[in-house]
């Protein structure tokens, strides 16, 4: 059987809910983020912000200069939660099979859904506009048989649309794709691409699976099957956690290693913290550093149990490939795969 996927993706899902409680922002480039005096990125832009190249995660300093009559308000991360339950309640009236990616969006399995005839388009039409009714916000969804094609619809067309992908139309509508849209493709391995002629999907079906192989290793066969339209993985509703991490940006720079060895302490009981309600295996430490120049790098090691210390050494690593100031520090966990989970604990033996 064919399956029927559905990816919805809020519009400017932040800037949306703050133009909706303050009317008089309607029409006006509005962003929601941090101050610019205290080093502030920016979390949501609406489409009046983006005219001006204001975009998420962009230092609110840069934004303002892009667009000095944006109206810049401060994150509510309680209220957007609000709203966001309020939506994944409309989704699970329909499918218990809801996969949260963020606050904004999700992926939705109706294959075995009875309404509207079990016509996923008319399904996906029915609950953006209910988010509407609702929320009076708008929502972008995607429709096709798996989560790849139905994540690209959503964004085929934004804001406040929706793109169907029929079965016989995806040879047709996966070719002229950007390479940068294939999923799990970063800058990295769009710049691989890139260097060897790869700039489309179309680009991409002219090599063979050993091809791709040989060139990215296990992610050749994603590459391979994507490229073609082929995504086989299903709609996780209890997906688990693969990651944790705390970071800190600092109102002045951390001058030396000495300086950013002094924060790790607090950032280290932060992420205590957040760990608390989290049971699964950890499997690796790693900590992120970001310079004054916006340079950043990331160091990780296997750990099966936190530990100050190994941060304190990651810390160094990290610090030793640049030697600049530090903008900011991030301290994270990865948790163990279920699949590695007993050679995880084989080590911790050894």
């Amino acid at each position: 059987m064919t399956r029927k996927i559905i990816h919805i993706d809020m519009d400017c899902f932040y800037a949306a809910i703050e133009v909706r409680d303050n009317p008089v922002l309607l029409g006006k480039p509005v962003a929601v983020g941090g101050k610019p005096n205290q080093r502030g990125v920016i979390c949501s832009a609406n489409y009046e912000a983006r005219k001006f190249g204001v975009k998420s995660a962009m230092a609110t300093s840069t934004a303002l200069k892009n667009c000095p009559d944006l109206v810049l308000v401060p994150v509510n991360m309680h209220k957007y939660k609000l709203v966001s339950q309020g939506i994944q309640a409309i989704f699970r009236c329909y499918t218990d099979l809801v996969e949260p990616l963020s606050l904004d969006e999700a992926y939705l399995d109706v294959t075995d859904c009875k309404e509207y005839s079990g016509s996923a388009t008319l399904i996906a039409e029915a609950i953006r506009q209910e988010i509407f009714d609702t929320h009076f916000i708008t929502a972008s969804a995607g429709v096709a048989s798996n989560k790849f094609l139905a994540k690209v619809g959503s964004g085929w067309k934004k804001p406040n649309s929706q793109t169907v992908i029929i079965p016989s139309k995806i040879a047709e509508f996966v070719a002229p794709l950007a390479v940068e849209q294939i999923w799990g493709v970063g800058k990295k391995t769009a710049e691989k691409l890139q260097a060897i002629g790869m700039k489309t999907c179309a680009d991409l079906q002219t090599l063979t699976l050993e091809q791709l192989i040989q060139q990215f290793g296990k992610f050749g066969t994603s590459l391979y099957e994507f490229c073609r339209g082929i995504d086989e993985r299903e709609v996780e509703p209890n997906r688990v956690a693969k990651s944790r991490s705390i970071e800190n940006t600092y109102l002045k720079d951390l001058p030396d290693l000495e300086a950013c060895m002094l924060e790790l302490p607090e950032l280290y009981a932060q992420l205590q913290f957040r760990l608390k309600h989290h049971n699964y295996p950890i499997a690796k430490q790693f900590v992120k550093l970001k310079f004054h120049n916006f340079t950043h790098t990331t160091v990780e090691c296997q750990s099966l149990q936190l530990s100050l210390q190994r941060y304190e050494l990651l810390c160094k690593e990290a610090y030793q490939r640049y030697q600049v100031p530090v903008r900011l520090i991030g301290l994270g966990v990865q948790f163990a795969d279920e699949n590695n989970l007993a050679s995880q604990q084989m080590l911790l033996f050894e």
